[in-house]
């Protein structure tokens, strides 16, 4: 007699490969932050290559996704849904990571000191709430989820700051160098939006409630919520 025929399952697989995702997303965040750290060309290829996995794994969930979704349950039919809109959210990002680089590589040799450090400090941000969000989603944990959406606001002022000073005059500033390193300060920034969407998505998936009610819960006093809880268990 043969081996048993096992077959995987193919909620266990779908959910192998959103992780997967998710640490490949990562992977090139955190690359793109060393690498316009130090206009490293080995690090900016780490970032293409990662995109390009990226839109592999994007197809794949995908494919599995509108394979397995009418032979599963309800509850289960809500995961299968949010893995395939956490694939495009991430192979997104894999694409606005991939044009972040092939502007840094641009404007390497004419980037001055607080460019560098503010488009390092968005992409080491971005590359946090990556890593954040993925554990949300892995743990079903609300606090995680929650301190993604907050810290997307640090993302944003680091923006601000880059367009205010790009859009002032300078002496020896090249506009099209400006151009492009507005650019950049915005594909981060929308990055961002990527990940605090998926966060959004979790905080649904866990809670059955929107983002607005999970937040309000949140922001409640500590006192509010002690009664609450007292409540609860009378």
């Amino acid at each position: 007699m043969g081996e048993p025929n096992v077959q995987t399952d193919p909620g266990s697989h779908l959910l192998e490969l959103t992780l997967e995702a998710f640490r490949v997303a990562h992977l090139a965040a955190a690359a793109a932050a060393r690498g316009v750290a130090t206009s490293s060309k080995e690090l900016f290829g780490e970032v293409r290559d990662h995109e390009r996995a990226l839109d592999s794994l994007d197809r794949d969930i995908d494919d599995l996704v509108t394979t397995t979704i009418t032979r599963v349950s309800d509850e289960e039919a809500g995961t299968l849904l949010a893995c395939m809109k956490f694939g495009i959210s991430l192979e997104r990002i894999g694409d606005l990571l991939l044009s972040f680089v092939n502007r840094a590589e641009s404007v390497a040799a004419h980037v001055d000191h607080d460019d560098i450090r503010d488009l390092t400090m968005m992409s080491s941000h971005l590359e946090r709430m990556l890593a954040d969000v993925e554990v949300s989603f892995r743990t079903r944990s609300l606090d995680k989820a929650v301190n993604v959406l907050r810290a997307d606001t640090e993302i944003d002022r680091l923006r601000n700051v880059i367009t205010f000073r790009h859009l002032e005059p300078s002496e020896g500033l090249r506009r099209l160098d400006s151009f492009h390193l507005l650019f950049m300060a915005q594909e981060i920034e929308r990055a961002g939006d990527h990940v605090k969407n998926m966060a959004e998505e979790v905080c649904h998936l866990v809670s059955g409630r929107t983002v607005r009610h999970v937040l309000r819960s949140y922001d409640r006093p500590v006192e509010q919520l002690f009664l609450e809880h007292m409540k609860a268990k009378g």
